[in-house]
């Protein structure tokens, strides 16, 4: 069996998870009848402090619903050039809404109030109109990075002031919020929309939930349809995120806990350098020439343990629900001794 650190997203149901789906109860959820779809989403909602909120198949698309709702074509929207958004999401912004990308370059994927102030255009006719920003908490690129509320307050208050919605990419926000310590409703009060994800570090199969007021996810339930995500008997998907959100949050900080170790025996390896700083689950690193990322993928795989290259020279961990301590110990001392 191999240790998988590609992703969080590799991760299986537990049977406490597994049960929770057999014995979901469930309906057509595009005439809303499905009951435990629409428990998970209030349960979202409520956690948030929020009005309402909406499943969705994919994170991917729970992003591209919200730059549809919040936005017109010739439009544009702010975030770093690392967000998800614009790297891993085939330029949806573009295809989907018709808007433009004012890309900024905060450190390891966070920006400042000042920088996002900054890049907000005149309204002269020759440029798009900044209308949205968006921040991805934790930042995949960035190395698992994290805002602090505060700086989530200062974006949100230039927004307010300056008329900007303002949505989070929360794909792995509960990573972040196991290690500062915040609720999510502290959060959610300066967002105008969040995206979760349930099938990362929470360990369900499938799925998103979009979260907002209720106008908003209204539309967003119109723009879902349109996108092909209407779906019917998902009462046994929003259980698997029901039971995530009931028994897989306070566990993540195992996660980080076990990739900080893995940083820590980095730094002893010579042929490793340039060790992102690991405030969660994510692990990212470059590997000194002539070694490169496929010989030592391959190496790294004939021990067992998979892994992903995240550029020319760099390498991505990953630990998650399905990666124990135990599995933690034996990278470590695979890694000491490669």
């Amino acid at each position: 069996m191999f240790i998988n650190l590609v992703s969080d997203t590799v991760t299986k149901p537990t049977p406490g998870m597994l049960q929770a789906m057999w014995s979901a109860e469930v309906g057509d959820d595009v005439f809303r009848e499905d009951p435990t779809a629409t428990a998970l989403e209030e349960k979202c909602a409520h956690l948030f402090g929020h009005e309402a909120a909406l499943f969705c198949p994919s994170g991917t698309m729970a992003n591209q619903i919200a730059l549809k709702v919040h936005t017109r074509p010739l439009d544009e929207v702010i975030c770093d050039e690392m967000s998800h958004i614009y790297q891993y999401e085939v330029g949806g912004y573009a295809f989907h809404s018709g808007i433009g990308v004012n890309l900024l370059k905060g450190e390891n994927g966070i920006l400042s109030a000042e920088m996002v102030e900054a890049a907000i255009k005149s309204p002269f006719d020759w440029l798009p109109k900044s209308t949205l920003v968006v921040i991805e908490n934790t930042c995949n690129k960035g190395g698992g990075s994290m805002y602090n509320l505060e700086t989530i307050r200062q974006i949100s208050e230039v927004c307010r002031r300056r008329q900007l919605a303002f949505h989070m990419d929360g794909a792995r926000l509960f990573n972040a919020l196991v290690e500062t310590g915040n609720t999510p409703a502290e959060i959610g009060r300066e967002m105008d929309s969040i995206s979760i994800c349930l099938s990362k570090g929470l360990g369900a199969p499938v799925g998103s939930v979009l979260i907002g007021h209720q106008a908003f996810i209204k539309e967003a339930r119109r723009v879902r349809k349109a996108m092909g995500g209407g779906m019917r008997q998902i009462g046994y998907l929003a259980a698997a995120g029901i039971y995530a959100l009931d028994n897989h949050v306070v566990r993540l900080k195992e996660d980080h806990e076990n990739a900080r170790r893995i940083a820590e025996t980095l730094k002893n390896c010579s042929w490793a350098t340039n060790i992102r700083p690991v405030q969660t689950n994510i692990l990212i690193f470059d590997l000194v020439a002539p070694l490169t990322p496929a010989l030592f993928l391959e190496k790294l795989k004939q021990k067992g343990v998979l892994a992903s290259a995240f550029g020319p020279q760099t390498i991505r961990f990953v630990t998650h629900l399905d990666v124990s301590k135990e599995m933690t110990d034996t990278v470590i001392e695979h890694l000491g001794s490669f």
